[in-house]
């Protein structure tokens, strides 16, 4: 095992448990759950009709597809933990995929979203840093998170 894995596994092992970041408050919109619902190819009406939306839901209104919610989180300002302090050595992050990913609430539209990270887990595999970050979507005046996903992450050297 290389001296900069080593340290950098040391790095990151004591920052288990830390909350490694928190992001900016991010609108979603009408116009950019349609878009998705274009490139998704996923047109429910729950989603795009928004007549139908306010009429017949059991929201009272249009919501966010899950996996926009889950695409948005990789988007969202500072809510990665590759965005932390740098590590000596490291190449590149790699997306990795996730362990668990749960939608406890709808993210209506006009909602606004923050997501909240903690890193959780840091493990050696196969010459990388692997690391599990739990990260939690909050919207804005809901009393339970629209999101919570434990996020896989390796990092190169």
């Amino acid at each position: 095992m290389s001296d900069s894995l080593n340290k950098a596994y040391e790095v990151m092992k004591s920052r288990v448990g830390e909350q490694t970041s928190q992001s900016e408050w991010f609108e979603v919109t009408q116009e950019r759950i349609n878009d998705y619902a274009d490139v998704s190819m996923d047109h429910q009406w729950i989603h795009v009709d928004v007549d139908r939306a306010n009429k017949e839901s059991p929201f009272g209104a249009p919501i966010a597809h899950g996996n926009l919610t889950l695409a948005i989180m990789g988007h969202l300002p500072m809510a990665r933990v590759a965005e932390g302090p740098a590590i000596e050595g490291q190449k590149l992050g790699i997306n990795y995929g996730f362990d668990r990913i749960r939608f406890p609430a709808p993210v209506p539209v006009g909602s606004k979203l923050r997501a909240t990270s903690t890193l959780k887990r840091v493990e050696i595999k196969g010459g990388m840093i692997e690391t599990m970050t739990e990260i939690v979507v909050d919207a804005e005046g809901s009393e339970k998170p629209v999101c919570v996903a434990e996020s896989l992450s390796r990092m190169v050297f």
